[in-house]
């Protein structure tokens, strides 16, 4: 297949799904496509040349001597036609000159494009890890916040329980030392009470 100048310029590349750029494979095969068609010019060339110099010596041989002994007159038209068949290859050359180095080019931008999206994903990357740090920390934070409000109730919760439990301790002393007191003066008054005397039945 002919390879175009609009071939190489709408040439397109499928993107690779595990890494950044294009599928190398791809673009080796398009560069492969696009030598052979290089050298088939190349080639093309060449024989052109080949007919144009094998052109030039019959007609030099078949000449008359009446014209041989015009040279300068015989020779200027015959070289004309030469020189223009021996600038085409020129062209051709400065075409396949121009076809490759629209090739690198395009390469050169697939490959730029392509460092463009990795560093743009790169980016996004981190971008998206330092929002999810943020995010963390935030989270962090209000669970320390919690933590420490509930921490605080319950050591308010402690405080009171040790309050309460000092007050009825000393309540419970208080009352203890209470009834002990009671059961003292009542023993007391006991011991100090006159003992009745035994007077008989004829009292």
């Amino acid at each position: 297949m002919a390879l175009t100048p609009e071939d190489v310029v709408n040439k397109r590349f499928q993107s690779t799904k595990f890494r950044e750029g294009y599928d190398q494979d791809e673009v080796d095969d398009f560069l492969d496509e696009v030598v052979v068609e290089l050298r088939r010019l190349t080639k093309e060339n060449e024989e052109l040349r080949g007919q144009v110099g094998e052109g030039v010596a019959p007609a030099a041989e078949a000449a008359p001597v009446a014209a041989v002994v015009a040279e300068p007159v015989v020779v200027e038209p015959v070289a004309a036609p030469v020189a223009a068949v021996a600038a085409a290859p020129i062209d051709e050359t400065a075409g396949t000159t121009n076809l490759l180095q629209l090739a690198r080019r395009l390469h050169e931008e697939h490959v730029k494009e392509g460092a463009e999206k990795r560093d743009a994903l790169i980016a996004e990357g981190h971008a998206t890890a330092a929002r999810v740090i943020a995010e963390a920390e935030t989270q962090q934070r209000v669970q320390l916040q919690k933590l420490d409000q509930e921490r605080s109730t319950l050591e308010g919760k402690i405080d009171e329980l040790r309050t309460f439990e000092r007050e009825y301790r000393l309540k419970l002393k208080s009352y203890i030392e209470g009834q002990l007191h009671d059961l003292d003066a009542t023993s007391v008054d006991a011991g100090n009470a006159p003992k009745p005397s035994f007077q008989g039945f004829g009292a």
